[in-house]
């Protein structure tokens, strides 16, 4: 008779030592990370702090200025939303605001069509395209104030080369600047004028990051240049166009340098422009707490085309 065999007994269980968990591959130990994220924040800590000093703290003084009645060496006093109030009543207010939005309307009118017109003409050439790049970014390097001394002798109604071009051609002089029918107009061409050369190149480089097979299968279909343009041009780059919008409203509604040397905000207020009415409220009027309340409603506009700008940016982002 036959026994049962038994089955074989398990292997004994071997107790081993559990370690740790590491911090893992390709991770550093956390006091290294810390040690490289202080040494990097001093790295920053003098731009930080000259950033802190000459723009966070200004603006924070301008706001706390447009509830006082300052004057420098004296005591500030509180006045709540008098300077507000007195801004909102003077006459060149209104005029200055006028001036400033139809400044920015004709600005992107006149300085958004003729960059992007331009670059379609850079990107389409064959020949001496660095040559032309130059010439067109040449404005950019000039000062500010040198091209608007320039472009106001440009103007000069008597001896001035416009004038003096028109009558070559046997056409109408005009008064250019001094005219309060085209004096506005004048300084857009100016703006548009110097800040020509960043903007092209801008579009330059978005023109040029659109697929070449999009164009050859456009022309397969027989698209002529207006529709090439129209259903592929434009919708590849409209989130630049409507980055390099956004920022153009923000510049232009800032307009100082071309008013200030040109005009002098005149002529009767024609181009009296809200930075402009700021200088003359500080430098002008000694009137520290008006110039410093009508700083806080420019800012206020600012800030809402600036959360756009955010907004937008970071939405290109997301979706690339």
């Amino acid at each position: 008779m036959k026994t049962a065999s038994r089955p074989p007994a398990p292997p004994p269980t071997v107790l081993r030592r559990t370690e740790a968990p590491g911090p893992g591959p390709g991770r550093r130990p956390l006091g290294r990370r810390l040690a490289d994220q202080a040494r990097a924040y001093a790295f920053l800590l003098g731009g930080l702090l000259c950033f802190a000093l000459f723009s966070w703290y200004p603006a924070v003084r301008a706001v706390v200025i447009a509830f006082q009645e300052y004057t420098p060496g004296a005591d500030p006093e509180w006045v709540g939303t008098d300077n507000f109030t007195r801004v909102l009543q003077d006459p060149e207010f209104a005029a200055a605001w006028r001036n400033t939005l139809t400044f920015t309307l004709l600005a992107l009118l006149i300085g958004f069509a003729v960059p992007f017109a331009l670059a379609l003409v850079l990107n389409e050439l064959r020949h001496a395209k660095a040559f032309f790049r130059v010439v067109v970014y040449l404005p950019v390097m000039i000062p500010p104030v040198v091209s608007a001394l320039l472009w106001k002798w440009f103007y000069d109604p008597g001896a001035g080369l416009a004038n003096e071009t028109l009558r070559f051609l046997h056409l109408p002089t005009s008064n250019w600047s001094n005219g309060t029918d085209t004096a506005l107009v004048s300084l857009v061409v100016v703006a548009t004028w110097a800040n020509l050369g960043g903007t092209v190149l801008i579009y330059l480089a978005a023109l040029q990051s659109i697929p070449g097979e999009l164009y050859e299968a456009a022309e397969l279909d027989g698209a002529n240049l207006w529709q090439r343009i129209r259903h592929v041009t434009i919708p590849q780059t409209r989130f630049v166009i409507l980055m390099l919008m956004l920022l153009q409203i923000i510049a232009t509604m800032q307009v100082f340098t071309e008013p200030f040397v040109i005009t002098g905000g005149g002529p009767e207020n024609a181009t009296v422009t809200v930075l402009y009415l700021i200088y003359k409220y500080a430098f002008l009027y000694n009137d520290f707490g008006g110039a410093c309340a009508l700083s806080v409603m420019l800012l206020a506009l600012l800030g809402v085309f600036s959360a756009a700008y955010l907004r937008l940016t970071r939405s290109g982002e997301e979706a690339s």
